[in-house]
């Protein structure tokens, strides 16, 4: 889905500061936030991890971008176990000790071909561009690639495609490529001449140029 989380390739942020010794976690609600993640995605499988990513993106852009990682993650968890029926809305506002902002719910299901792809459309060397798309719903290609032109240096093996998995429909394999694009294809002449960028994506987000 288009939104404020597609951060990928945008300049104005500011810069990136690291911060000396930094701990793994900096207050021990990030440490449960975290341990409740694993939970929902392992022992309790109430959702996977493409459930999870589109649960921050579904997130109101303004708490998105005033939130830090965890509060990220924790907003997600929570609106996942609400979604899923782990916890009622009451009792996690009972909790929280009062109104708990939750993300938007998901728009309709999109409509996504689910049989598996057992061979890759491209190879090694191949040109592709990639689809000019913006779905609803989930999807894990980029919107600074999109429409972009590249060249196929991997094809890797048959792996769980996001934007169905994202909605709770059937586990659909399809095969992943690694694309090198040329950052002045990406980024015109704010990007120097001799770079490159190398994308992970899904076969039904390329077409052959």
């Amino acid at each position: 889905m288009d939104g404020i989380h597609d951060l990928g390739g945008m300049s104005g942020f500011g810069s990136v500061d690291v911060e000396p010794d930094e701990p793994v976690f900096h207050e021990s609600w990030e440490g449960l936030t975290f341990a409740l993640n694993a939970l929902g995605l392992g022992a309790v499988k109430a959702y996977n991890a493409d459930e999870y990513r589109h649960s921050v993106e579904r997130m109101d852009p303004a708490h998105y971008l005033a939130a830090t990682y965890y509060e990220r993650m924790l907003t997600g968890v929570a609106t996942l176990f609400v979604e899923k029926g782990v916890v009622s809305p009451d009792v996690l506002e009972a909790r929280a000790g009062g109104r708990f902002p939750l993300s938007r719910r998901i728009a309709e299901r999109p409509v996504v071909d689910l049989r598996p792809q057992l061979e890759a459309r491209f190879a090694i060397g191949d040109r592709v561009v990639v689809c000019d798309m913006h779905p609803a719903g989930h999807t894990r290609v980029p919107r600074y690639v999109r429409g972009k032109r590249g060249v196929v240096v991997h094809v890797a093996p048959t792996f769980s495609f996001p934007d169905a998995a994202a909605h709770g429909l059937a586990r659909r394999e399809e095969h992943t490529y690694h694309v090198e694009f040329a950052a002045r294809e990406l980024w015109s002449d704010a990007a120097g001449s001799h770079e490159a960028v190398i994308v992970d994506l899904w076969d039904s987000y390329l077409e052959p140029t």
